[in-house]
């Protein structure tokens, strides 16, 4: 659907939820909160400017594919995404620039991680979702290793993940990714965080330290504010969850209804 305020900006809407966010004029534009936040983590893992390779888990419109070509010129960036017709529908009606580095995959995403080699991206950014949920096989412990083993030793995994109180699901996503990297981060809305409302959250996982100072100022900036924890904090919150193994691995929750509606 196109916006009526900004004249190349388009919005894609997936089952009926809002998927992806596009302006072709403006593409560090970022409308969405939570794609805000990957755009603050993506900014945050190196030096500004320097070219990256980049695998994109999820690929909608090219959101942060786009961003990543206009911030970081000469990264290397493959996106996978397992709907091959909406693949094509965006290449043919929300084109990349030529010589973007953006290469499309027609794939599922775990199955494309496992026939991968090895460090082969300095960022992976995990955004898929089933209509409006993870994918069950997206959430073990099996999936976060291969993830790992496609990194860089310095790489970063970011993932965009969605859950309200309890957060039995994002619990869990903390305690199977702290398995298998040091550091962890969590990125959320204090209403969220507090069990107010369902919303997203993106969690950040590295070997190495992660720049929260950094993160902090960034989203703490943003029109709604965010919060980013880590070390005590974050420990305390994921409390006794236990990792997901892929025979006990189930979907994000259901949002609640309206909870990603477009007013």
């Amino acid at each position: 659907m196109p916006d009526v305020d900004r004249r190349r900006a388009w919005l894609l809407t997936v089952d009926g939820a809002p998927q992806s966010y596009v302006d072709l004029d403006e593409p560090t534009h970022l409308e969405f909160e939570y794609a805000r936040r990957l755009g603050h983590v993506l900014d945050t893992v190196a030096e500004p400017g320097r070219a990256l390779d980049v695998l994109h888990l999820g690929g909608g419109a090219l959101t942060l594919p786009r961003y990543v070509a206009a911030t970081r010129p000469g990264s290397r960036q493959d996106v996978v995404e397992a709907d091959g017709g909406l693949l094509a529908l965006v290449a043919e009606e929300l084109p990349v620039p030529d010589g973007s580095g953006i290469a499309l995959h027609a794939a599922d995403a775990r199955r494309w991680l496992e026939e991968a080699g090895p460090d082969l991206a300095d960022v992976l950014v995990a955004d898929v979702f089933g209509g409006s949920r993870v994918p069950a096989h997206l959430t073990s412990l099996a999936y976060a290793r291969e993830a790992e083993r496609v990194l860089r030793p310095d790489g970063v995994y970011v993932a965009n993940l969605a859950d309200g109180t309890p957060f039995a699901f994002l619990r869990s996503q903390l305690a199977t990714l702290g398995e298998v990297f040091e550091e962890l981060a969590l990125i959320a809305e204090p209403g969220v965080l507090r069990g107010r409302r369902f919303g997203n959250a993106v969690l950040v996982a590295a070997h190495r330290p992660l720049d929260t100072a950094a993160l902090s100022r960034r989203t703490a900036a943003d029109a709604f504010p965010a919060r980013v924890e880590h070390g005590t904090a974050l420990r305390d919150f994921a409390g006794d969850a236990r990792p997901v193994r892929d025979e006990d691995a189930v979907p994000s929750p259901e949002p609640p209804e309206g909870a990603f509606g477009v007013g």
